[in-house]
């Protein structure tokens, strides 16, 4: 009997007891994952995914910064490349200009010299011609004198005679200058020898 009692057994099927021993623990089991561990891991998933959330958040706002403060600086690069620019150009107007006064103080200085020049230049000028007419005119009346063969001592008309003389050698030099330029010698001829 036995032996058909274990025949009738089959070895697949677990017994009765071991089934409902197995089913209490699988339930004990499940209760305490569910009551115990499935909570904290959902809590542990929850704060990874806001972690990871909020550190994906955070880049993008960082991000956003980065690029704010990227536009701002060159912004501020365009601003001074700007204001280089506006000063290196009101530095060349103020060079030119600074050039444009020097040269015409210096036109006004060689302005200046030079008259000063013709002024000393005429000065002097005048006094040569006055010391030359002096001693021309002496040396007119002596040898008019020698000439004539009488003293020119009258005062008044050795100066006429020196100042006729003089004017006449001036409209000489004049008539000269004003020639073609062919040359030739000239002789003076006083008025009174003729």
């Amino acid at each position: 009997m036995n032996i058909l009692a274990a025949e009738e057994h089959n070895p697949l099927i677990p017994p009765v007891g071991e089934i409902i021993v197995g089913i209490i623990a699988f339930a004990i089991l499940y209760f305490v994952l569910a009551k115990f561990v499935f909570p904290q891991m959902e809590k542990t998933f929850v704060a990874r995914r806001e972690a990871i959330e909020g550190g994906i958040e955070r880049a993008e706002a960082m991000q956003a910064e980065a690029k704010a403060a990227l536009e701002q600086y060159r912004a501020q690069l365009a601003e001074a490349r700007t204001e280089a620019a506006q000063i290196r150009d009101a530095a060349r107007a103020e060079g030119q200009q600074i050039i444009e006064e020097l040269r015409a103080q210096a036109q006004e200085e060689s302005a200046r010299i030079v008259a000063r020049g013709e002024e000393q230049l005429a000065a002097s000028r005048q006094q040569v011609v006055t010391e030359l007419r002096g001693q021309i005119g002496t040396l007119a009346v002596d040898l008019a004198g020698r000439v004539v063969g009488e003293s020119l001592a009258d005062d008044a008309r050795r100066s006429g005679t020196v100042d006729r003389f003089l004017d006449d050698l001036d409209g000489m030099t004049a008539a000269s200058s004003s020639s073609d330029g062919r040359g030739g010698s000239s002789v003076y001829v006083p008025q009174d020898a003729r």
